[in-house]
């Protein structure tokens, strides 16, 4: 597996917010993190990527204790996408973008052909390095969050975890954000609302209430109607759509 997470607890104050979680994700493939607000999605992201403290269990990443990684290798390693980023710096998206090969270079080193080809890249897998010269504040929202998937990517991370990154995007911005990040071939944990576009993009999903894994597996094993009726309080109907073949679920007046 390339993420690992073992009965992993977390609490904020007196506040338990991730409890014995586990779950995994192989080499490659999309985990869809799903859950209501405050389930713990957030919270469990930054566990894995050691912006917060594990309190018990064990995360492990390949072979690798979390833990036991040092900061340098781990920024190196994972590479985080959070729900919005802002700046009132003037910079342009290729500005942004290189921000992602920090953890590869020195205080003081030179910039490489290494560096110049990963931000290339990975401006490129976003359609994207045609707009590097142009300022970043006057991208639309989508736009922005596709640079900031390519400053992730240009850190050639082996593992990506992003935190809502469709969030207050339109529909067409959606559905491109997690097209690209279902086709890049990274192991990618997805924090997601969207139970649709969960079933559509992702190879495996985990639902978490109140801090506990509810449900783990396949996107037609987990989203069932028993379990959103019980995890997200509303009725639905679900079949298999002619479209995509993935489940397709319908929202019910109570």
């Amino acid at each position: 597996m390339s993420i690992t997470v073992d009965t992993v607890s977390y609490t904020a104050g007196n506040t338990l917010i991730v409890n014995g979680v586990s779950l995994s994700v192989e080499k490659g493939r999309v985990l869809g993190l799903l859950g209501p607000n405050g389930s713990g999605k957030s919270s469990l992201l930054r566990l894995i990527c050691r912006l917060r403290k594990v309190q018990s269990g064990v995360i492990t990443l390949g072979e690798n204790d979390v833990a036991s990684i040092s900061r340098a290798e781990l920024a190196r390693r994972v590479a985080f996408v959070e729900q919005q980023s802002n700046t009132d710096t003037q910079l342009t998206v290729l500005d942004v973008v290189k921000l992602g090969r920090t953890p590869h270079r020195g205080l003081w080193a030179n910039w490489t052909a290494d560096d110049e080809f990963a931000v290339e890249e990975a401006l490129l897998r976003v359609d994207m390095l045609e707009r590097a010269e142009q300022f970043w504040q006057t991208l639309s929202g989508g736009e922005r969050q596709r640079v900031h998937i390519a400053r992730a990517l240009a850190q050639t991370p082996s593992e990506l975890l992003l935190d809502e990154p469709t969030n207050h995007l339109d529909i067409q911005h959606q559905l491109e954000i997690l097209s690209l990040v279902s086709k890049l071939g990274i192991t990618s944990i997805v924090a997601l609302h969207d139970l649709n576009l969960a079933a559509m993009f992702c190879d495996s999903l985990a639902v978490l209430q109140k801090g506990e894994v509810v449900a783990a597996g396949t996107p037609e094993d987990v989203l069932t109607e028993d379990l959103i009726g019980r995890v997200f309080g509303v009725r639905a109907h679900i079949q298999k759509s002619p479209v995509h073949g993935r489940c397709n679920i319908q929202y019910l007046m109570r």
